[in-house]
């Protein structure tokens, strides 16, 4: 929406700056986009007067002028024809950046005689075409400003053109008027009430007008129109064209200018037709039957859809309702009788049409966001006497079909309601000021709102009409109020703080975090035990996403398919998030699981990069259950889910308390995935690590013994079937006091192993880390314990100390 500052004073008697306009519009919700003020470029002129011109030395079409400036006499070299002795001029000095020929003046010599500025003429100063000589002005004093004498004698030159941007919701400020009335709410001015002229007809209406039954519900509730004879269409004033220029229209003539002035002043939009270009002498308003061809007012010709609302006459179609004119019953130079037409158009009838055809037109723009339904005869009623006065003629009675919609709805208004809801003390008269100054009525604690705001639909619609007026950059931040004294409670619940944390340990072990749809392929879903129809989604995005997931390995294998066919082969990836074994709200569980892919690094020259395997995975899964508080001493069994490798897997628990499952992809998941290389995974069920039975806010203090610790190394001869965790497990009992920790550091299996220990056997190397705490360990303790040690460990493994 553009207008001009000198426009919105036709409607707004204010005596605000244009920066304090500019300010209140953005705060009212009417965002400015652009303000192009021409005084600016103007603001270094002044004005001079010439003294003195004779004829330069050395040039025959050069005079040298000695001027009179506000800062002496000035000697200037000019070539325009008409400098002479004794005229006003303008001035530019050195220095001066001159907008017609882009240009900063300077101190220069022309042919030799020095000259200070230039004369201008009103090209060179972006006022017009005209550049035949320098500007002669009738008045002013020497060292004036020229943009004062210009805001004096020729205020159209200098005024400024604000462009705002219009939301949806308030086809009010799609008026000039309109703008004017948010203005005077906020307090910058008094908003001037339109007079609507009482225009009385001296003779019947030659052309009627009648609405289809099908549209008086729907469409076009209430269409005017009159005819005026003996018109004189021709240019439009001088100070029309400035306005319409100013705002991006090109003028055309007077009786389509005075349209477009409505559309843009009082948010009015109208049509003339050419009236001895109308046949049969009736205006029919219906639905088209489609098929029907139009031929615009822009000149291209459209084909109308069942169900458009279309103007016809004997002859055809002459206009789009609510959207464009035609061309056939245009005005032109020749009109000599106008037919004035002024209705209402259903917004949404409007809009669907314009989006089918393609059009957009000022009209369109308006109707479809709803247009004030009791403005319509007032509008006419204007324009009829702007056309009297502009274009001379007589006015016909009125035609009229139908009625102005009733918008009558009331909403109450709760003063305490809108302190409570915007923070501000605004007391209840200025509310009710406010909502009075917008052209609300009020009756008792009844809001009623005016028939040009269709936006207004409830009581939170009162709330925003008093904020926005009383500003909400005048609102204090206040912090909200504890609901209860002291510490706050914590937020986030222990399943919420555990997800963090697992989070944030997967990423510090190099993850990259993926974020994968819960829905995947009914296929997909069966290689991890689900698909049931239990899961199946009725509404899929699509037929890869029709069953939720019962495991995060899914989302994260086909993660690695798309990065493996792009070339990305070693992966790290991981997914915190809710998987599903059936469709009731309780049958979900929160994992966290890790995908390694390929290899464990980049090649170096080192050597140390080699394939992902089942430890690397088993390393991660316990790192994050130890983050999540999981107790040191852990079960590990082989009872894994199908798509586990059978022999390369096993599951981390307490118990049948199933806490995490670690190793490899089976085989056959991997071939359905297209994965290549090895790929090994961990998932840990993050509600299952069991919370500790003394719940403190802090982390318990560290332990340190300044006693030196001892470490022993300890070789036991078990059955080859004997796994080294019932060995560490079994060491880790002998002495719970003593003991910190116990870990594998060999193993020797294979030929050699069995040809020096028999068949069937292995050896496997402990380290026993003994550490003190009230004394210093005696050679008789730390043997006391090496033979507890030994004890529990041949008894749970079978096995004999390696000699």
């Amino acid at each position: 929406m553009k207008f001009t500052l000198s426009w919105l004073k036709d409607h707004l008697e204010t005596d605000a700056s244009l920066a304090d306009i500019e300010y209140a519009l953005t705060d009212l919700g009417l965002e400015v986009e652009e303000t192009v003020n021409p005084a600016a470029k103007l603001a270094p002129f002044t004005i001079a007067k010439v003294l003195h011109a004779e004829q330069h030395p050395d040039a025959d079409r050069l005079r040298v002028c000695k001027v009179l400036t506000d800062e002496g006499e000035k000697q200037i070299v000019c070539g325009a024809p008409n400098a002479r002795a004794g005229i006003t001029v303008v001035l530019c000095k050195p220095g001066d950046y001159v907008p017609g020929i882009d240009t900063t003046l300077g101190i220069g010599k022309i042919r030799g005689v020095e000259s200070h500025g230039m004369m201008a003429s009103e090209r060179e100063l972006e006022l017009s075409d005209e550049h035949n000589g320098i500007i002669e002005l009738p008045s002013g004093e020497v060292g004036q400003k020229f943009i004062d004498w210009l805001a004096i004698n020729r205020p159209g030159t200098v005024d400024p053109m604000i462009h705002i941007k219009i939301t949806p919701n308030r086809p009010d400020a799609l008026g000039i008027h309109g703008i004017a009335r948010d203005l005077a709410a906020r307090g910058l001015g008094r908003l001037k009430a339109v007079e609507v002229p009482a225009i009385t007809g001296s003779f019947p209406s030659p052309i009627r007008v009648e609405i289809d039954p099908a549209l008086r519900e729907k469409g076009c509730p209430h269409f005017a129109g009159r005819l005026i004879r003996g018109v004189k269409n021709g240019p439009s004033p001088a100070w029309m064209q400035q306005r319409l220029k100013a705002i991006g229209l090109r003028p055309i003539s007077t009786l389509v200018d005075i349209t477009n002035y409505f559309t843009f002043g009082l948010n009015r939009p109208l049509h003339v037709f050419d009236a001895d270009k109308v046949s049969g002498g009736v205006l029919r308003i219906h639905p088209a039957q489609g098929g029907e061809e139009f031929l615009a007012l822009d000149g291209k010709t459209y084909t109308l859809r069942a169900g458009m609302m279309a103007i016809s006459d004997e002859a055809g179609v002459e206009s789009l309702a609510g959207i464009m004119g035609g061309e056939v019953s245009g005005c032109s130079d020749d009109t000599v009788n106008v037919f004035l037409e002024s209705a209402y158009w259903d917004p949404i009838t409007t809009a669907t049409t314009g989006r089918a055809l393609k059009i957009n037109s000022d009209a369109r723009y308006r109707f479809e966001r709803g247009v004030d339904p009791a403005f319509t005869l007032p509008g006419l009623e204007l324009a009829t006497q702007m056309i009297l006065d502009l274009c001379g003629g007589e006015a016909s009675e009125l035609a009229v079909d139908g009625a102005a919609i009733d918008t009558t709805r009331s909403y109450k208004l709760d003063p305490a309601r809108v302190i409570s809801l915007v923070g501000m003390d605004i007391p209840e008269a200025e509310q009710r000021a406010t909502l009075t100054a917008l052209g609300f009525t009020l009756n008792g604690d009844m809001a009623t709102p005016p028939s040009w705001r269709p936006d207004v639909l409830g009581e939170a619609d009162l709330v925003e009409e008093v904020a926005r007026v009383a500003s909400l950059t005048k609102l204090v931040g206040k912090p909200l109020r504890r609901a209860a004294a002291g510490v706050p409670k914590p937020i986030l619940t222990p399943l919420q703080q555990r997800e963090k944390t697992a989070r944030r340990t997967i990423a510090m072990l190099g993850y990259n975090e993926c974020v994968t749809y819960s829905f995947i392929a009914e296929e997909a879903a069966k290689l991890f035990g689900g698909g049931q129809d239990a899961v199946r989604v009725e509404n899929p995005i699509s037929s890869e996403m029709t069953h939720l997931r019962p495991d995060l390995l899914a989302g994260l294998l086909k993660a690695a398919e798309r990065n493996q066919s792009r070339g990305f082969m070693d992966l790290a990836l991981a997914e915190i998030g809710p998987a599903f074994t059936g469709g009731e709200p309780g049958d979900q569980h929160l994992q966290a699981t890790g995908l390694l892919i390929g290899s464990n690094a980049p090649r170096d020259p080192h050597g140390s990069r080699r394939p992902v395997d089942i430890y690397d995975a088993k390393a991660d899964a316990e790192a994050v259950l130890a983050a999540l508080g999981a107790p040191a001493r852990m079960q590990i069994t082989r009872k894994v889910a199908d798509w586990w490798h059978p022999g390369r897997s096993g599951v981390i628990g307490l118990g049948p308390n199933v806490m995490a499952t670690f190793g490899e992809i089976h085989p056959k998941v991997l071939r359905a995935f297209d994965i290549k290389g090895p790929a090994v995974a961990f998932t840990v069920r993050v509600a299952n690590v069991p919370y500790p039975k003394v719940k403190t806010p802090t982390r318990p203090a560290l332990t340190i013994s300044d006693l030196q610790a001892v470490e022993r190394d300890f070789a036991f001869v078990v059955d080859a079937g004997v796994e080294a965790l019932t060995a560490v497990n079994a060491a880790q009992g002998a002495d719970k006091t003593l003991i910190e920790s116990v870990r594998v550091f060999d193993q020797f299996t294979g030929e050699k192993a069995e040809a020096q220990m028999g068949a069937g056997k292995k050896s496997i190397a402990l380290t026993v880390r003994l550490q003190p705490n009230d004394k210093t360990l005696t050679e008789a303790d730390i043997e006391a314990v090496s033979a507890k040690i030994v004890e529990k460990v041949s008894k749970a493994t079978g096995g004999a100390l390696r000699g």
